[in-house]
């Protein structure tokens, strides 16, 4: 009742002198060779000598907080503290000081943190500075698994304990923050390749045996290669491509017939099915094609070297040549293993620049334009479906700098050059498909249903985008079968196989296998049952590798977005509408689908549009229709 409150900072000034943690262990190892268990009193008196407030108090202090040399026992009359068995006590002292030693640690590395923080952005340590000490390397691996979430419950609990001395919440996207501030990750680094676990790179064992296909450089076809050198060969890709694995030539016959050729490059006179370079393209299914890079699906020195086409040199190829029926339908084809020398390497843009030309040099190219003309309409007349959208291609000069270059084209799928080429690749597919079902060889067989809805039912839409875009709504899955053709409903022929890109698709090179050992006079070295189960493989890649791509593109086409002046009007095309006047537009001038309402209009009618708001990192787009100035 007389109590002194003013006397509490004096008492435990004086219990600081006594509040040794030593004396647990003495008191421990008196009290366990006794085998007695003592109260918080007893304690006191052990220790201290006096069993009196200050010396009762500190003998509770240390006691209640101990953990490792005393375990309390709950008796009916009065708490009582137990000795531990030595054994226990070895190991609750090894675990605190792993524990010590790991909070110290983790104080030692958030200090590195925090100074990479705080450098500027042209100073902060490399990636490869992190990577160097495996105790360091371990923790930046479990916040970069962290923000991609693809964390084990180490990592989770490294991670968080990270992001919590750091100051940051406990969420993916502060992980990531902190990644790119400290500079271990670039402002635009895609995730997806982490999420994704995409090969980037190949083995030592994959490079060394490619290098030794480049020194042998064998052909299996040498013996049965015709010299098709002395035609023109037109090479018609993207600006930016690395791999070159098609070119046409075409003539005209006396009975005035137009005759392709596809020649498509040979990557399996320097390949055995089965070998370690096969197998490494199986389990990538696909090159695999970002704004930023390309990972092909070879080894760079085999894909983009010793397999591709190269102008004016002689090339080792699959020709697949076509006479065409005045009607566009196939009258005759051949395929056999050929010598090209490609006399132009042609952009989409600058083949279009010669088509337009009409050039009396180039009639080659005026006949394929021809050929392509005819086959089109000949498909139309078969029920084939427009499916061309507009497709953005962008290209990332220097994706690690903060602000890098981007490089927008948007393609116009009704480019001459461009239909050109797509009808021959179709034309191609087409003729390798007769060949097998003549010659009842398995290969990947690709089809498509028809449409129960009638092309004519959306001819009262433009044609275009808006009319491709109901039409592709409507499509039913695609179809594969590995004996015979399948119907492909949308290109409008009885039978397709898909054989032009050998270089980038795997399944392309499985169709290469089979034919090349049929015109060796050999058996094919893949059954039905083998090829769809190798397609299952490859094609679980190449699903991975359509979702980086279109995740990347859609990135780079909002962080260009994102950048435009504020105000900026678009271009939009009515797609559908979603409900009442809420719409999906498609901005023409940048090929990205968008929502918003809508005032008036119907599908295929044009809109001006501003961008509210565009946000690569969170996929966030938002538009806002805008009224045309009139006179």
């Amino acid at each position: 009742m007389n109590f002194d409150s003013s006397k509490i900072a004096e008492f435990l000034e004086k219990a600081q002198d006594l509040l040794d943690p030593t004396v647990l262990e003495c008191a421990w190892m008196e009290l366990s060779e006794k085998g007695k268990s003592v109260t918080v009193d007893e304690f006191a008196d052990i220790v201290y000598g006096s069993k009196e407030s200050l010396e009762s108090y500190c003998a509770h202090f240390l006691l209640s907080r101990d953990i490792v040399y005393f375990v309390k026992v709950e008796s009916r009359d009065s708490s009582m503290y137990q000795p531990r068995p030595s054994a226990q006590v070895d190991e609750l002292l090894r675990r605190k000081l792993a524990k010590e030693a790991a909070e110290k640690e983790l104080e030692e590395f958030v200090h590195l943190l925090k100074s990479a923080k705080a450098l500027p952005l042209d100073s902060k340590p490399p990636k490869n500075s992190w990577l160097m000490e495996d105790k360091v390397k371990q923790k930046m691996e479990s916040l970069q698994a962290y923000a991609v979430d693809a964390c084990d419950d180490e990592q989770r609990r490294m991670a968080g304990n990270i992001l919590k001395a750091m100051g940051f919440s406990r969420t993916s996207s502060a992980a990531l923050k902190l990644l790119i501030n400290v500079g271990y990750f670039p402002v635009h680094v895609n995730l997806d390749l982490f999420r994704y676990d995409v090969q980037t790179s190949y083995s030592e064992k994959v490079l060394s045996v490619a290098d030794e296909l480049l020194a042998d450089c064998p052909d299996s076809d040498k013996h049965i290669r015709k010299d098709l050198s002395t035609l023109k060969v037109y090479a018609i890709d993207v600006d930016e491509a690395d791999e070159l694995d098609d070119a046409l030539s075409a003539t005209r016959l006396p009975d005035g017939r137009i005759k392709v050729w596809i020649h498509v490059a040979d990557p399996t006179c320097f390949l055995q099915p089965r070998s370690i370079i096969d197998r490494e393209a199986m389990h990538r299914g696909t090159s695999i094609f970002l704004p930023t890079a390309t990972y092909p699906m070879f080894p760079e020195r085999l894909a983009m070297n010793a397999m591709s086409l190269q102008q004016g040199t002689d090339c080792r190829s699959v020709s697949v040549s076509v006479i065409l029926n005045p009607d566009g339908s196939i009258a005759e084809y051949k395929i056999e293993n050929s010598v090209i020398k490609p006399t132009y390497m042609l952009t989409y843009e600058s083949a279009t620049e010669l088509l337009y030309m009409n050039l009396e040099e180039e009639e080659e190219l005026r006949i394929l334009r021809e050929a392509a003309s005819i086959r089109a309409q000949w498909r139309c007349s078969q029920g084939s479906i427009d499916t061309a959208m507009i497709e953005p291609r962008i290209k990332v000069a220097n994706p690690d700098d903060p602000e890098p270059n981007i490089n927008l084209y948007v393609e116009d799928q009704t480019n001459p050059a461009m239909q050109l080429v797509s009808e021959m690749m179709i034309l191609c597919g087409e003729a390798v498909a007769s060949f097998g079902s003549d010659n009842d060889l398995p290969l990947p067989y690709r089809g498509h249903p028809q449409n129960n809805t009638a092309v004519s039912a959306f001819a009262y839409l433009p044609e275009g985008p808006a009319r491709s875009f109901a039409s592709i709504a409507l499509l039913r899955a695609a179809e594969m079968d590995f004996r015979k053709p399948v119907a492909h409903g949308v290109l409008g022929i009885p039978g397709y196989v898909q054989f032009t890109s050998p270089i980038r698709r795997y399944v392309d090179l499985l169709a290469h296998y089979q034919v090349k050992a049929f015109l060796r006079g050999e058996s094919p070295p893949y059954s039905a049952g083998d090829l769809e189960g190798m397609t299952f493989i490859a094609s679980m890649h190449v699903k991975v590798a359509r979702k980086l791509h279109s995740n990347s593109l859609r990135y780079w086409l909002l962080e260009y977005l994102r950048r435009q002046p504020k105000g900026r009007k678009f271009k939009a095309l009515i797609l559908k509408f979603i409900k009442d006047r809420m719409a999906t537009l498609l901005l023409v001038e940048v090929g990205i689908q968008a929502t918003t309402v809508v005032a008036a209009g119907k599908v295929g009618d044009e809109v001006s549009v501003v961008v509210e708001m565009a946000h690569p990192r969170d996929d966030i787009l938002s538009v806002t229709e805008i009224a045309e100035d009139t006179e």
